[in-house]
């Protein structure tokens, strides 16, 4: 597997057709999008490693420190700088971070791994309390700050960030990262790699402790003459829009326009513009894909496209005239589908398909969960911001420990043969700075997980208040009441299970529970966050 570095997930043309490109020629024809915004490519032989990564550099694109104990993907909101709803765009912060810990001493030398984000919107698009920093953009007496929350994660633990700066001026962003990395770097675990992630080390430590070593270094960095931002703070570049081009065609609206539309359009802050998401199935892109992203992107937008933790990809400052057009190329690549944001869009990981970790295919499974959805209007009516997230093993890299619907691939014993079953928990989500997980609601076999899904949607059309959105539901929902909902689902014995429930969806051969996955724990009691 070969993982590029995309930071804020911003991606040109140039970006593109070099994925495209090496996709094609090393990689089956498909590049996968992961919930950090990354691209990954599998299935590469070690012959074509050296090629392919000097194809992608020829286009801005690096592989260094996106895997290893280091600095990993600065992730960033997918609308910064055009959300109706933003208090600024942090997107020149989080660039300066990329830039300045990019090979820097301190970044790939970590006990573990270290997971940053930055956040303008009203709503968290990238769930900023499970990251080890977190930011959140504010104002306060006209200056620009952040709300930084630090030590968050899920997996083993699931913890939500302390908060560390409940306002840190924007130009003192570099100084805070390379301080906090300063003490994970001195005293985090390095020989005991399942407890060596920062959120250890506050435990260890205790928060007080931690916080005051922190700001230890921040004296020591500040005396020494601080790490000051390339531009002012108060005034970076600001995004405009791309230079007028000749108006589109005017074309009618295709079939499945409006569908499309409603889900996956939303408009920009600057009148006449919106943004338009091309919803990649389980974040899969074919190389064909991804060339006409590229071509879409500079006909319609400003040449670039945003990857989403939601494993789609955004056109930003695409002319409101210019949708029915979009579509139409969308729908020529194979990317039109409507749904972006609901539960027919499933976040997955690549699970057994290609992960040595994994105890599931998690894919099968998201692929039914999405027919079913869509196979039912109401169903497709209710989903509209219910996340589902579907991972093949406790790691999460899907995220399933913080989505509305989280499901976590494990395995279970029927009269000595193995079945894949899934861990299904609900209520899990970010907002207002603080994170919580989702709860155990049932064990369920593989090929049941569609109805359990289909239930708990049920459960939100018939009982969430007017207004109420998925999040706020599913977190407050009595875990008592989802246990009941899918009690009727658990039970597999000699008896009753069929020939399938051994195998997996998408698969053809009986299941096997492989190297990593022999005593699948259950998802983790979920930690608060400290209080201010």
């Amino acid at each position: 597997m070969l993982r590029v570095k995309v930071p804020q997930g911003i991606l040109d043309g140039d970006g593109l057709r070099a994925l495209a490109e090496v996709a094609e020629r090393d990689a089956r024809g498909v590049a996968h999008v992961t919930t950090r915004e990354n691209v990954q490519l599998h299935f590469i032989a070690t012959a074509d490693l050296a090629p392919a990564m000097r194809r992608l550099a020829a286009a801005g694109l690096t592989t260094v420190e996106a895997c290893g104990n280091s600095v990993r993907n600065v992730v960033g909101c997918p609308y910064a700088g055009v959300s109706v709803d933003e208090v600024f765009d942090p997107t020149p912060y989080a660039e300066a971070v990329t830039r300045h810990f990019l090979r820097h001493p301190l970044a790939s030398t970590l006990p573990r791994k270290f997971k940053i984000g930055f956040e303008g919107c009203a709503t968290d698009h990238v769930l900023t309390p499970i990251h080890d920093l977190g930011f959140r953009a504010l104002r306060r007496g006209g200056r620009r700050g952040f709300a930084v929350s630090a030590a968050g994660g899920t997996a083993t633990m699931c913890t939500g960030g302390y908060p560390i700066a409940d306002f840190l001026p924007a130009g003192e962003v570099l100084a805070l990262v390379e301080a906090v990395l300063s003490v994970f770097h001195r005293l985090g675990d390095r020989e005991h790699r399942q407890r060596n992630r920062m959120k250890f080390l506050v435990k260890q430590l205790g928060w007080e402790r931690f916080r005051a070593e922190v700001e230890l270094e921040r004296v020591r960095i500040r005396e020494a003459g601080g790490v000051p931002l390339s531009f002012d703070p108060e005034e970076p570049r600001e995004e405009s829009a791309p230079p007028p081009r000749a108006a589109p065609q005017a074309l009618a609206p295709g079939e499945g326009f409006a569908a499309w539309s409603r889900t996956n359009v939303r408009p920009q802050r600057q009148a006449g513009f919106s943004v338009a998401t091309a919803a990649l199935p389980l974040g899969d892109a074919t190389s064909r894909q991804l060339r006409a992203l590229a071509a879409l992107a500079s006909a319609f937008g400003d040449g670039t496209v945003r990857l989403t933790p939601r494993q789609d990809a955004v056109l930003r400052w695409v002319r409101v005239e210019a949708l029915p057009a979009l579509h139409r190329g969308l729908d020529a690549a194979g990317l039109a589908r409507d749904g972006a944001g609901t539960a027919a869009d499933v976040v997955s990981c690549p699970g057994a398909d290609s992960c040595r970790l994994a105890v599931t295919h998690s894919r099968g499974v998201g692929r039914l969960i999405e027919d079913r959805v869509r196979a039912d209007p109401r169903l497709a009516a209710t989903s509209d911001g219910v996340s589902v997230n579907v991972s093949g093993c406790p790691n999460g890299c899907a995220q399933h420990h913080v989505a509305a619907i989280g499901l976590q691939g494990s395995a279970r014993k029927v009269d000595g043969r193995a079945a894949p079953q899934y861990f299904v928990l609900v209520g899990g989500g970010a907002a207002q700075g603080r994170a919580h997980f989702g709860r155990i609601a049932a064990k369920v076999p593989a090929r049941r997980t569609p109805e359990a899904v289909a239930r708990l949607l049920s459960l939100f059309r018939a009982e969430a208040a007017p207004g109420e959105d998925a999040t706020a539901f599913f977190a407050r929902l009595p875990v008592e009441r989802a246990k009941a909902a899918l009690k009727d689902l658990e039970p597999l014995d000699p008896a009753t299970a069929a020939p399938l429930d051994f195998v997996e969806p998408g698969e053809e051969r009986p299941f096997e529970v492989g190297s990593g996955a022999e005593a699948v724990p259950a998802p983790p009691v979920a930690a608060a966050p400290a209080r201010t």
